[in-house]
């Protein structure tokens, strides 16, 4: 079913709205709740009071039965001009699907460091928005240098994710992820890592992370929704250590 959207819509205009992009599988969306919780927490921090309902009615209208990436797209909806306007009509949510592969899950990456910073101090910095310019400007930077993806750091030049993902790096038995705090998104796998690794051996620490400790890791990988868990193999042309994180990976390809 085709579906337009306003040249008006806040969306299309300024960037105004969330995201979210999660794995259909069976008819079923993966982690569904902590997805639409997510999406849900984003839009009312932003002041877009969309309800529960839309956003699910209009997953359920996009699933099929082919495993799918489906992306929920919540906008403000159309208003008058200026940045905040004085009322705004019905938020515009809307679900798109793109065809998805197990070939995605585990596939090695490599990085190199974005020259742009992510603000951590930023009240959008937690939040999947639509204003994705800078990750995409530091895709382009990795893709120019035949990198995969980009690490970008945050304004006081600690680790805060990849252009599409959270970070770990295992060092002495533990896995190190940044807090919140240094810039990066809750992502959903990102939780279910720390949930998981306690019962694999895995302690696990959130805290600030220095570029400079990826390089004597034991491992270094990405996590999100789409391709799981991805073993990052070099870093601005250096290779990192590559410890196994097969159990890991199984862990959380049972859950879904």
């Amino acid at each position: 079913m085709s579906q337009t959207v306003s040249v008006e819509d806040r969306g299309f205009t300024l960037g105004d709205g969330v995201f979210d992009t999660a794995l259909a599988r069976d008819g079923a969306v993966f982690a569904r709740a902590r997805h639409v919780d997510r999406l849900l927490l984003a839009a009312h921090r932003i002041g877009i009071a969309v309800s529960r309902d839309a956003i699910e009615t209009a997953i359920d209208a996009a699933l099929t039965m082919e495993p799918a990436i489906i992306r929920t797209t919540v906008t403000r909806g159309t208003a008058a001009r200026g940045l905040w306007p004085a009322s705004a009509g019905a938020p515009t949510v809307v679900v798109t699907t793109a065809p998805w592969s197990p070939a995605l899950v585990g596939q090695p990456a490599r990085l190199i460091t974005a020259t742009g910073r992510r603000n951590e101090f930023s009240p959008t910095a937690n939040l999947k928005t639509l204003g994705y310019l800078d990750h995409i400007l530091a895709a382009r930077e990795a893709a120019e240098a035949g990198a995969d993806d980009a690490l970008i750091l945050n304004t006081r030049g600690r680790v805060a994710c990849s252009t599409i993902a959270n970070v770990f790096a295992l060092i002495a038995g533990r896995l190190i992820t940044p807090s919140l705090s240094e810039g990066c998104l809750p992502g959903i796998m990102r939780a279910l890592v720390i949930e998981a690794a306690p019962s694999l051996g895995f302690a696990v620490e959130e805290r600030p992370l220095a570029p400079q400790a990826l390089a004597g890791a034991d491992a270094v990988f990405l996590t999100n929704s789409v391709r799981f868990l991805r073993p990052v193999t070099a870093l601005d042309g250096m290779p990192l250590a590559q410890g196994d994180l097969a159990a890991l990976q199984a862990a959380l390809l049972a859950r879904a």
